[in-house]
């Protein structure tokens, strides 16, 4: 039996491999960026207080490659369709695109304006070549009714593909304000997106997604709090994209149609937290990209959460609106997988309720500054990424 004929076989592979290579490369980024001076030294207004390489993402990247790499010389992608593999290649490439940006700005802080400009361009270019939103899927046989779809001219479709692709990617990097919590949610929305992309058949974009979940969860190894070492905007520029993308790929039944509710659903959380945001800043005549502690972590951290708490109960709510997307999507044991990540939920939110109830004072009602102080240890050090 081939890889090509098992594809769960070749995605948990592709899975295990990008873990474990992500896993081994990432302190060998550390150790290269603390040689050559590229961190930020801890200092007063910061909140590490060892020094910090923001480069992980160039692990991430490797990782994710050389797993896809591996899988594709094993056979694993040997059944995909013509039309499929150029999807493929063109998410794969788009993906470093981004990543190049984030990286760029990473080394030599270019404002946002040129960022979003380049990413801009990244996503016109991938659109041109066949990742793109062409129709508009109303699922309707979900009620019993006639699903519909709405085509799009090419002027709608590139609008709708370009806001899709650099408004999930700068979702991404706008929640990863605290350790962990891009890889985390990141990892959770891939295997989400891994799910739904078998359940419809589209093994290539599985793969993809296998690849991401694993590389996000070998980066998780070093990333997790206390972190010793960022994604930077490299890592989540390019993970943000990559999701987007394959959220497109992965549920599309043709060059042109894609139902976009799965990937709605999955990725609701750093949507909904970005949109919020902007609307905040705009309401306050801040420009969009103004960098101040509105995002739904600084919340609860402010709330009194503690940073394990804070970023455990917003994988909490990720897995259940991933599970969401299982039972819409038809997977088998939807409702299996919906129960467990209910009961996931309830856990989280019912144990950090509890621990904030520890550590409040029981004369004052404040808690201690030792864990849930709001504190904010955005990635590498600086203002939060707006």
């Amino acid at each position: 039996m081939t890889m090509a004929s098992s594809p769960l076989a070749a995605a948990l592979l592709t899975f295990v491999i990008a873990a474990l290579l992500t896993a081994l490369i990432v302190p060998l980024v550390r150790w290269m960026g603390l040689r050559y001076g590229l961190f930020d030294p801890p200092d007063s207004r910061k909140q590490h207080d060892i020094p910090m390489v923001r480069l992980g993402g160039i692990g991430m990247v490797v990782g994710f490659s050389l797993a896809l790499a591996l899988t594709w010389a094993l056979g694993g992608f040997g059944t995909v369709a013509p039309d499929r593999d150029q999807l493929i290649w063109t998410t794969l490439a788009g993906a470093l695109c981004y990543f190049v940006i984030g990286l760029a700005d990473d080394l030599f802080a270019l404002p946002p304006l040129p960022r979003l400009a380049g990413q801009v361009a990244v996503a016109v270019v991938v659109w041109s070549e066949g990742v793109r939103i062409g129709a508009i899927d109303l699922p309707l046989g979900l009620f019993g009714l006639p699903s519909l779809a709405f085509p799009l001219p090419d002027g709608l479709s590139l609008l709708a593909t370009v806001i899709w692709l650099v408004g999930i990617t700068n979702a991404i990097n706008w929640i990863d304000g605290l350790d962990g919590l891009a890889a985390g949610v990141g990892g959770i929305a891939a295997v989400g997106l891994l799910s739904v992309s078998f359940s419809l058949q589209q093994s290539a974009a599985g793969l993809l997604a296998a690849s991401l979940a694993g590389a996000c969860l070998g980066f998780l190894r070093h990333n997790f709090n206390p972190a010793r070492i960022f994604m930077g905007d490299g890592g989540s520029y390019f993970l943000g994209f990559a999701l987007a993308a394959i959220s497109i790929v992965g549920p599309a039944k043709g060059l042109t149609t894609v139902s976009l509710l799965f990937p709605l659903l999955i990725l609701s959380l750093p949507l909904a937290d970005m949109s919020a945001v902007i609307m905040g800043r705009l309401s306050e005549g801040h420009s969009p990209f103004y960098p101040d502690r509105r995002h739904l972590h600084h919340r609860l951290l402010r709330a009194g959460f503690s940073h394990r708490r804070t970023v455990l109960l917003i994988y909490a709510f990720t897995q259940w609106l991933a599970a969401l997307a299982l039972v819409v999507a038809n997977v088998e044991m939807r409702f299996l997988w919906l129960a467990l990540a209910t009961a996931v939920l309830i856990g989280a939110v019912l144990g950090s309720r509890r621990q904030r109830h520890l550590l409040s004072d029981p004369t004052t009602g404040s808690t201690t500054a030792t864990d849930a102080s709001p504190s904010f240890p955005c990635d590498a050090g600086r203002d939060p990424q707006p």
